[in-house]
């Protein structure tokens, strides 16, 4: 209610960006991710995409997906260790079938946002 508010009231616009970039994350940092990225000038990124070979097999969900660049940003929580060997089953498939991963961390997106942006702009081969 207080970001659909029209009166004026502090941050409301900013909640309101925020509450848009959250639709289909699985995570708070997924959203952090997708925002950090948008701030720094990138394109939007597709959320929750399903990943598929040229088979048509399913192959994965990107959390973040490029598709003319055929880039994936994955955000690792702090489940990521219980959930390694499904992540890089899934990540080699990905990899064998010619698609390009980034992956980080909440130490990369809290930390160092600039450089988790010019990792991401550099893969999309965009100039600063």
């Amino acid at each position: 209610r207080y970001a659909d508010s029209p009166d004026g009231r502090a941050g409301a616009r900013r909640l309101r960006t925020l509450a848009a970039l959250a639709e289909r994350a699985e995570s708070p940092m997924e959203t952090r991710l997708r925002w950090l990225l948008l701030k720094a000038g990138l394109p939007h990124p597709e959320v929750q995409t399903d990943l598929s070979d040229v088979k048509g097999r399913f192959l994965g969900r990107a959390d973040l997906y490029y598709p003319e660049a055929r880039l994936v940003i994955e955000y690792d929580g702090i489940n990521h260790r219980e959930r390694l060997v499904e992540d890089n089953r899934r990540q080699n498939l990905l990899i064998n079938d010619g698609f390009r991963i980034l992956r980080f961390a909440a130490a990369d997106v809290m930390n160092q946002p600039d450089l988790v942006a010019v990792r991401v702009r550099r893969a999309l081969e965009l100039p600063a």
